[in-house]
């Protein structure tokens, strides 16, 4: 019972493929009738200027059927066509009112909607063994973990000069650092002369983006040059100062291309359907006049 009442008002579909439908119309991908005003051998239905194709409504009672615990009858047939022919309806009105120029939703999933489709025909053709093992050689440094690091460091906020009476930070920054390179105790020394760091670096190996979100990127790059176990000279960053010390190092792990042939070869899809995806675009770009307004980029 509730399998034929969910059936009986296909209340979704109406809303069903409302996105593609939208695109088809737009792009002109539906087909349209014959100049005799009979229906080609291939349509369902004609509405207006456009036909259903028999292959998109076999499509969709397809999908009811699968929802269905009984089979699908003549009434139902019927029925998913009517509602195909009310979606083709909204749709043509949809652009005859200019949704899809005017309606950010509108225009977002006809975007969606063809972006998929280009990317869809980059994909018709899988890459052969040959070709993502190949993909793997020519971008092993993608595939390679980073090595990671684990570091330590003392900070010397800027914030706080004028209002410590041992200095400025670049003065406490440079008095620490002569005070661990000669082998002082470094917590000793973070007590007496440090700020608190808001953030510190977790204890442990962390990848150098992780570090970078902690520190900045200008002490992650004097950290990644940085010999091990020796405490760096005071860096200067926004904030202020640092003191840096690579406690271990790991080396960049690269894996076997076994190990990550699926995720090579996912990969390899993925940038050829951006590829498409940028040709068809350089392609428009040749076929319309686009005019920008530099001034919008002037200093």
């Amino acid at each position: 019972m509730s399998g034929e009442t969910k059936t009986e008002g296909f209340p979704w579909l109406l809303f069903l493929g409302a996105a593609i439908g939208l695109a088809l119309a737009a792009f002109g991908l539906l087909e349209s009738p014959t100049d005799s005003g009979k229906l080609p051998a291939d349509a369902a239905a004609q509405v207006g200027k456009r036909t259903i194709r028999h292959i998109d409504y076999e499509r969709v009672l397809a999908g009811v059927e699968g929802d269905r615990r009984n089979p699908v009858d003549e009434t139902t047939r019927r029925r998913v066509l009517t509602r195909m022919i009310d979606e083709e309806l909204l749709v043509q009105r949809a652009l005859e009112l200019g949704l899809a120029a005017i309606d950010r939703r509108v225009r977002g999933e006809l975007t969606s909607g063809l972006i998929d489709s280009i990317v869809g025909e980059a994909d018709g053709d899988p890459p052969s063994d040959r070709e993502v093992a190949r993909h793997f050689e020519e971008n092993i440094d993608f595939f390679s973990r980073t090595g990671r690091l684990h570091a330590r460091t003392i900070f010397f906020s800027a914030r706080n000069d004028g209002r410590r009476k041992d200095g400025t930070a670049a003065d406490r920054a440079k008095a620490a650092a002569t005070r661990l390179h000669s082998g002082e105790n470094a917590m000793a020394v973070e007590t007496s002369l440090g700020d608190t760091q808001v953030s510190p670096l977790p204890d442990g190996m962390l990848p150098p983006t992780k570090i970078r979100d902690y520190v900045g990127p200008i002490v992650l790059k004097a950290i990644e040059v940085q010999p091990s176990r020796e405490w760096s000279d005071p860096i200067q960053s926004g904030s202020g100062f640092y003191l840096a010390k690579v406690v271990a190092r790991e080396a960049r792990v690269v894996p076997k291309f076994e190990e990550v042939s699926g995720l090579v070869r996912q990969d390899l899809k993925r940038r050829r359907g951006d590829a498409a995806l940028r040709r068809y675009l350089d392609d428009l770009r040749t076929r319309k006049s686009v005019v920008i307004d530099e001034s919008l980029f002037a200093d």
